[in-house]
């Protein structure tokens, strides 16, 4: 009896076992955004959906997921020649989505190797169409023609390429070399231009500074001119105006003269002393005055022959 107890327990924990791996088997989980591919004696069945999931077992088999989200893939360095005859070095980085995980199972081996080539042919065929600078200023139109040409490509093989880029364009080290001299040569250039233009601009508004300021200081002396000589005219007027109210004799003005006359010889750098001819006049005024008042009082006074 204990012999086929324990060959019967034996049984059940073998049955036990095989019902748990029929059904880790049997029941499958797709993660989201993950697709699998279900095959039913080596042909294609249906291709499961994320959420829980039930097999045959033994009879349906999942192939690897599929990842649904969008890829990015960065190939190595690639030597492209220019139309020019110049072999420049280019990165490329691939972005692309899975949108038929049937098609990318059995239309394509390998599609991110497929991907890979295509992208170094078309890559060569469009920058072999160009020069080194083309290729070096035209990544945009690069990105699209490589993108146009493996979206249309890749579409057989439910793939959607969604961007291309360019992540690198390396020119000879020669030609680099080059190109920072000629970089360099153009910067000092600019900077030659634009230090005459600043030189040129300095030069003129100090011109025009300097003009307004003459332009000014001759108004400024004509209006203190003109000033001036509305004062001395005032000044003379009031002057003139005086005398005739105040009606000068001769013997005054005459005096008047004789005190002015040596103002005449003030400051040290007169050495000539002109007399000017009227002064003759001017003393015989004022002789006459004199006289004239002595002739007065003349009858007045007795004379020596008088006395006698």
């Amino acid at each position: 009896m204990s012999g086929n107890g324990f060959g019967l327990t034996i049984v059940l924990v073998v049955l036990a076992i095989f019902v748990i791996v029929v059904l880790l088997r049997s029941v499958r989980i797709v993660p989201q955004a993950r697709a699998g591919i279900v095959e039913r004696l080596g042909k294609y069945n249906r291709t499961l959906n994320p959420g829980l999931t039930l097999l045959i077992p033994f009879v349906d088999r999942l192939l690897p997921l599929l990842d649904l989200r969008e890829q990015v893939v960065s190939f190595p360095p690639q030597p492209v020649i220019t139309e020019d005859n110049l072999v420049v070095s280019i990165d490329t980085v691939v972005y692309f989505q899975i949108t038929e995980p049937r098609a990318a199972t059995y239309e394509i081996a390998n599609y991110i190797q497929a991907v890979e080539q295509l992208t170094t042919t078309t890559l060569r065929n469009v920058v072999g169409g160009l020069n080194l600078e083309e290729a070096l200023t035209s990544r945009d139109q690069i990105n699209g023609q490589l993108r146009g040409v493996l979206d249309e490509a890749t579409g057989k093989w439910g793939i959607r390429v969604s961007r291309v880029e360019l992540k690198a364009i390396d020119p000879p080290l020669s030609i680099q070399d080059s190109m920072e001299k000629q970089m360099r040569a153009e910067r000092d250039r600019r900077a030659a231009i634009l230090t005459a233009e600043g030189t040129k601009q300095s030069d003129i508004l100090t011109a025009e500074g300097e003009r307004q300021a003459a332009i000014l200081k001759a108004e400024g002396d004509a209006q203190a001119s003109i000033l001036r000589a509305d004062g001395e005219a005032q000044a003379i007027q009031k002057v003139f105006d005086a005398i005739h109210a105040g009606r000068p004799d001769q013997e005054l003005l005459a005096y008047q003269y004789l005190q002015t006359l040596p103002k005449l010889a003030e400051g040290t750098s007169n050495t000539l002393w002109v007399i000017p001819s009227e002064l003759t006049e001017a003393l015989k005024g004022i002789g006459g005055a004199l006289g004239g008042t002595g002739a007065d009082k003349s009858p007045t006074a007795p004379g020596p022959t008088e006395g006698i």
